[in-house]
């Protein structure tokens, strides 16, 4: 009974033992087999799209900035021509001013309004791009230079006086207030942003300035021929007032908004004219 119980103890546990060696992964079962494959995981990279997008973007971003250099570059060029031109012919304006002589000092300082007037027209042309702003240059450009020819003439023949008149202090003060209003509304004009819109504002301050000097002519001098010349520049000044006045009307949407403010400038020039009609009809009148 013993020995009987004894073999079913040691049979049940060899059968217990196999059945656990059983259940233990072999050792090679942990590699994989000849026959399987081993697969890798795909590694993330950029989709072809989304990198042409990129350059793309980046190009774009390149041009961008090159444009916008060479736009600012063109407008601190286009300041710095008029700048200069202004600042040639205030200075030839007042030289002329000082003159004794009214007839002498109106065609001095005349002769430095119309040089400068054709600089700027030029300057026009180097930079704008409107039609009819260029086309308004290039008329001046023509026009002005035939009373340039005519003030040389006269002024090789006609020296100045040796000594002051009795209205030589008056008519110097009336240049010089009008010369001193021309420029400063100049410089405003010329900071605009947009080269058409730049040579418009400037040139109707310098058209309203040359109607002030030409009334000063009419008021002081007494030469026929410059007294003449002064009522053609009023004629002529006038009708380009008017021409730049609406231009400058029916193109506000060329002005930036940061430019605004300057747009009392052309309205103070609205009242100005209507000034200077009323003061060319009575000296016509006398």
């Amino acid at each position: 009974m013993t020995s009987s119980y004894r073999i079913s103890v040691i049979a049940l546990g060899v059968t217990a033992a196999l059945a656990l060696s059983a259940c233990q992964p072999k050792p090679e079962d942990t590699e994989p087999t000849a026959t399987e494959e081993v697969v890798t995981p795909p590694v993330a990279t950029p989709e072809a799209d989304v990198t042409d997008d990129i350059e793309a973007e980046q190009d774009s971003s390149a041009e961008v900035a090159e444009v916008e250099t060479v736009d600012d570059t063109k407008i601190i060029d286009m300041f710095n021509d008029y700048t200069r031109a202004i600042s040639r012919m205030n200075d030839e304006m007042l030289i002329g001013m000082v003159y004794n002589d009214p007839d002498t000092a109106f065609a001095k300082s005349m002769l430095g309004h119309h040089r400068g007037t054709v600089d700027m027209a030029q300057i026009q042309l180097k930079y704008g791009t409107d039609a009819e702003m260029r086309a308004l240059a290039e008329d001046i450009i023509d026009n002005q230079q035939l009373k340039i020819d005519t003030m040389r003439r006269w002024l090789a023949s006609h020296p100045d006086a040796a000594k002051s008149k009795p209205n030589t202090e008056a008519m110097q003060q009336a240049y010089a207030d009008d010369i001193e209003d021309m420029y400063e509304d100049m410089e405003k004009g010329i900071t605009a942003s947009v080269a058409d819109i730049a040579f418009a504002r400037s040139m109707l301050s310098l058209h309203v300035g040359a109607v002030d000097m030409a009334l000063i002519q009419l008021k002081y001098g007494t030469d026929e021929e410059m007294r003449d010349l002064a009522l053609q520049i009023i004629d002529a000044q006038q009708r380009r007032i008017q021409t730049t006045e609406n231009w400058l009307a029916t193109n506000d949407s060329l002005i930036d908004s940061d430019e605004q403010n300057d747009l009392d400038t052309e309205n103070e020039s609205d009242v100005s004219v209507t000034e200077r009609e009323a003061q060319e009809s009575k000296v016509e009148q006398k």
